[in-house]
């Protein structure tokens, strides 16, 4: 039976507001936008996060978690890390009472419309090499924007797409199953005429001929192509290197590895103290293994997000049992045919029985000759993310100009990987669409989970809100006298705030951040 409830009163709704109401036991997000009311689905479709939480900007909700964005007045998905649109639901107005009308059994969530495969319509192949966060978002999107060509999706792994990001939390930590992890069942790729070519690496790329030559001898002719080949975990190359048991953490398979390993290792070193050698550090010890972090830095995260942040995150680690030796530069290893010791350069050892090794990565392009790179092996794209006729890049590769200040810069994180993707899918498609999106990334360590959007590379001073200690501030990263970036925890409504505002360009100078509650005011 269908549920028609009155929910409540247009008068307690303002314009530009969310409210979460409830028909029956379904949750329901109101947005007024122009005077109008509508209602959908009150979670967001990536994690579940309540949107009535988030932030109303125009018509666009931007989660509070992890900064997907919908469309209020009718769910559709604008921006990753989320992959289905909001279920939405009939509404009416009768003098001053709001109506919401679910059937019996409300869906939360929809598919976006896609195009369905027709090779009679379009005989063109787009091939992407990649199956990770940039490679999938563009397939998805390729079909949402109505092409009909073959698209083929090109993976080295033996799976489909997966949450990458979990592989250092979740699933490292035991607490998520590997049949949790797709981002789609494998019946989704052929419902919507994708083709992934699992287990397959490309040799080379020959743009003269739109060929793709794989190192099994396979080839594939495309029409255009999207490169999203993401990163390649950097090594040490140090004495004992060969010993095992030292591992690297990026996929799938090495997740699986390491956690075969931890059965019957307990002093675990992890190499490394920015997001990956961090996050592991957690979820390791959240195995009950013993955990040393090394690192030359003077705190985690020193380069990124500044001693504060870093040294309230070392505490938060050891509160919980990690043990760490800062301002160290790792010699080499030691054991008899697997790992009992890590050497430092002071002459001081480290036991550990495993090693993890989290010191970055480098783009995966050694495969691309005749393309111009950057001196760290990235490619360099324009503001459409093209970097030759008809080929595209996205993701951990790719060097983009910001589209607020013209400099160029490579950012790894997952979500900006979708966004990419999702451009470089309509410019495919024939609608020519600058990268515009606004980098933001989260990690979640113990108890603190802390949120960072924009992009600073560097900074002159910061300005903190809050007290980082207690885990309740925003950090700003000011460069040449402009926020470049904000970091912080337990702000998730602001942080929303100020994703709009570096999209809107509406950032406050520092002295009117200094002078005021701006951080905590509506764009």
């Amino acid at each position: 039976m269908d549920q028609h409830n009155a929910v409540c009163k247009l008068s307690e709704i303002n314009d530009g507001e969310l409210k979460e109401v409830n028909v029956g036991k379904t949750p329901v997000l109101l947005a007024r936008v122009d005077g109008n009311c509508y209602a959908l689905a009150a979670h967001c479709t990536h994690y579940g996060a309540p949107l009535a939480e988030g932030y109303l900007s125009g018509d666009r909700i931007v989660c509070p978690w992890h900064h997907a964005c919908f469309n209020a007045r009718n769910g559709n998905l604008e921006e990753p890390p989320a992959l289905d649109s909001l279920a939405a639901y009939p509404i009416r107005i009768e003098g001053d009472e709001i109506f919401v009308d679910l059937p019996a059994e409300p869906a939360d969530r929809r598919t976006p419309e896609m195009a369905a495969l027709d090779t009679k319509s379009d005989d063109r192949t787009f091939a992407i090499i990649g199956g990770g966060a940039a490679g999938y978002t563009a397939a998805q999107t390729l079909r949402e924007v109505a092409f009909q060509g073959r698209i083929v999706m090109i993976t080295p792994e033996d799976r489909p797409p997966y949450d990458r990001p979990n592989l250092s939390k979740d699933y490292l930590q035991g607490t998520a199953e590997a049949e949790w992890m797709p981002l789609r069942p494998d019946d989704f790729y052929e419902q919507h005429g994708i083709e992934v070519l699992r287990g397959e690496k490309v040799k080379r790329v020959e743009p003269g001929e739109k060929q793709l030559i794989m190192e099994s001898g396979r080839m594939v002719e495309y029409d255009r192509l999207l490169i999203a080949t993401g990163g390649v975990p950097r090594t040490l190359n140090l004495p004992g290197s060969e010993l095992s048991n030292i591992f690297v953490l990026r996929d799938f398979a090495s997740a699986d590895t390491i956690i075969a390993a931890a059965e019957n290792a307990q002093n675990i070193a992890v190499i490394g103290a920015s997001f990956i050698g961090m996050e592991a550090a957690f979820s390791l010890t959240r195995r009950g293994k013993e955990v040393t972090v090394i690192a030359p830095d003077k705190v985690p995260f020193e380069r990124t997000l500044g001693t504060e942040v870093g040294a309230m995150f070392q505490k938060v680690h050891e509160t919980n049992g990690v043990k760490f030796c800062l301002g160290a530069s790792v010699k080499g290893f030691g054991g008899d045919g697997s790992v009992e010791k890590v050497v430092l350069e002071s002459g001081d050892e480290v036991d550990a029985d495993l090693v993890v090794v989290g010191v970055g990565v480098r783009p995966a392009t050694i495969f691309l000759e005749g393309f111009e790179l950057h001196k760290d092996g990235g490619v360099i794209a324009d503001h459409f993310l093209s970097v030759g006729i008809d080929i595209y890049a996205a993701g951990d590769i790719v060097h983009f100009p910001d589209a607020r200040t013209g400099e160029f810069s490579r950012i790894e994180h997952w979500r900006t990987a979708m966004q990419q993707g999702r451009v470089a899918a309509q410019n495919m498609a024939g609608t020519p669409t600058p990268f515009t999106g606004v980098p933001f990334f989260w990690t979640t360590q113990f108890d603190a989970t802390l949120n960072y959007v924009g992009h600073a590379s560097g900074w002159d001073e910061t300005i903190i809100q809050g007290n980082v200690a207690d885990h309740d501030f925003l950090i700003f990263y000011v460069k040449d006298k402009t926020i470049k970036a904000v970091a912080g925890v337990n702000r998730d409504h602001e942080f929303a705030v100020w994703e709009e505002r570096f999209r809107l360009n509406r950032v406050p100078s520092p002295d009117e951040l200094k002078n005021s509650e701006a951080s905590r005011v509506a764009v």
